[in-house]
């Protein structure tokens, strides 16, 4: 294949429906929609800082999946490898709009055309195609058969000699238990190169409390380098020979913290592509985290490089 991608990613996108009120989702009447989904949200932030992205999902032929196709194609994500289902739907939710907090999400996922990737849609010569992959836990718990393509993705770009970086984005409400999702996510991660979970996530899948003994855990696994995200504080960041905090920039105002995580993964992964020393990475990684809950929609606040360079360069911590 002639095309060359920066970074390959796959998962489900969603229809979004937020809503344009604060109130109990049931008695909301007007939204607005957007284009929602861990991954979709990593590939326009590294395609809006000039990196080459392909994305891999199946959409239902159905509204929602040409309002995404369109969406990610304005983007300028490479949307060859994206297949269409008739038989099952593209993934829906909606999201309450709060004062404060984490609001309200319900999904209409079930049985989508995402869930439905399997080995059969591996496409081999498209995934070498491209440097680095981009994986989340959330593949992984919406159908086996997501896990299976991630487990064989994972692996098959490490084989290839790429790099991988793995958000865990834990979503217990769609594993059956917390067990089973620690154990499934911890055994990804141990073919990962860059694992870049939160605090919080990281104390669920270790039962360890403190980031450096955290970090020490997945070090051991035979990860190279663990990013852990502290929220407003920043984040911590450990390989075999470097490791500190790197400071969290300050926000006006939380809209809406969804994307956050998301954000901060663009930044750390977008650093690192561009050989940016690990501390400036991860600085990045917190600028565009910042950036991410000061809107609304889930990739709103995804900067292109100049609107970055703008707020890194104004930002005084």
């Amino acid at each position: 294949m002639s095309k060359h991608l920066d970074v390959v990613t796959f998962g489900e996108p969603m229809a979004m429906f937020y809503a344009n009120e604060e109130g109990p989702l049931d008695e909301v009447m007007s939204f607005s929609k957007a284009l929602a989904g861990a991954e979709s949200n990593v590939a326009t932030g590294l395609s809006r800082l000039e990196h080459t992205v392909g994305y891999v999902t199946k959409l239902g032929e159905d509204s929602f999946g040409s309002f995404i196709f369109k969406a990610l194609n304005k983007e300028g994500i490479d949307t060859s490898n994206i297949s269409f289902s008739r038989e099952f739907p593209t993934g829906m939710l909606i999201k309450s709009k709060v004062a404060s907090g984490d609001p309200k999400v319900e999904y209409f996922r079930r049985h989508s055309a995402a869930s439905k990737l399997g080995l059969a849609d591996f496409d081999a010569s498209y995934f070498a195609s491209a440097g680095h992959l981009h994986v989340t836990g959330i593949s992984s718990a919406i159908s086996p058969e997501c896990h299976e393509f991630s487990v064989h993705a994972m692996e098959f770009m490490k084989q290839s000699g790429k790099t991988v970086s793995f958000d865990p984005n834990l979503r217990p409400a769609l594993w059956p238990g917390a067990k089973t999702m620690a154990d499934t996510i911890n055994n990804l991660a141990t073919r990962c190169d860059w694992f870049i979970p939160g605090l919080g996530e990281g104390r669920i899948l270790t039962g360890l409390t403190a980031p450096e003994e955290i970090a020490a855990y997945y070090l051991n696994l035979g990860v190279s380098l663990v990013v852990i995200k502290l929220g407003p504080e920043g984040a911590y960041y450990k390989s075999s020979d470097l490791e500190g905090y790197v400071q969290g920039f300050k926000v006006d105002q939380v809209v809406d913290t969804v994307g956050a995580g998301d954000g901060f993964a663009v930044g750390v992964i977008s650093g690192l592509l561009e050989k940016l020393p690990l501390k400036e990475a991860v600085r990045r990684g917190n600028a565009i985290g910042a950036l991410a809950v000061m809107s609304p929609g889930d990739r709103d606040g995804l900067p292109t490089r100049e609107q970055l360079e703008r707020f890194i360069s104004q930002v005084t911590h």
